[in-house]
């Protein structure tokens, strides 16, 4: 088993942070093998951004992305860049709050999480990627919220209480 995740946004999204807690519950906490690889501009707010996760039950001869079964896409530009790089039968999840996606391909699933809109409900507009992640967790066949919980609290212990309501609130909407 191969599946690979393609996270775009711009920097101060957490787009980076998304892959490093998404690799952390899938190898440290599901036993997986995971690698990451992240690309973004020069700038520190506001370049373009992405990272890509390669889970794996064997063995990562190849740590880049090679065919997509999930593309997260925090903003158009990410979703419109990267679509091509999914597989059939592959899914977007994208943040409804911040962009509607008006022409879909056949033979992939949408996943619209108004995420941005959750986050301000929350009272934590910075937890607008941990919401995402919820929502991969509730869709993904690999990735378990669970998992999720424990990467998220090891990686943010100050602020328990509000990424597990972010974190929930991605998980229930996606269901």
């Amino acid at each position: 088993m191969r599946y690979e995740v393609r996270i775009g946004g711009f920097g101060g999204q957490g787009v980076i942070t998304m892959g490093h807690l998404l690799g952390t519950a899938a190898s440290l906490h599901l036993g997986f093998k995971a690698v990451m690889t992240e690309s973004y501009g020069p700038e520190a707010r506001g370049g373009a951004c992405k990272t890509d996760i390669v889970i794996s039950d064997a063995s990562i001869d190849y740590p880049k992305t090679t065919i997509l079964d999930c593309l997260i896409a925090m903003n158009p530009d990410a979703y419109n860049s990267y679509i091509g790089d999914l597989r059939t039968g592959g899914i977007v999840i994208f943040d409804s709050s911040l962009f509607e996606i008006v022409y879909r391909f056949e033979g992939v699933t949408y996943l619209a999480i108004p995420a941005t809109k959750l986050a301000q409900e929350i009272g934590a507009s910075q937890a607008t990627n941990v919401i995402m992640l919820g929502a991969v967790a509730a869709v993904s066949k690999i990735i378990e919220i669970n998992s999720l919980r424990k990467a998220v609290t090891e990686r943010f212990p100050k602020a328990v209480s509000l990424n597990m309501k972010a974190l929930e609130a991605g998980y229930v909407f996606a269901k």
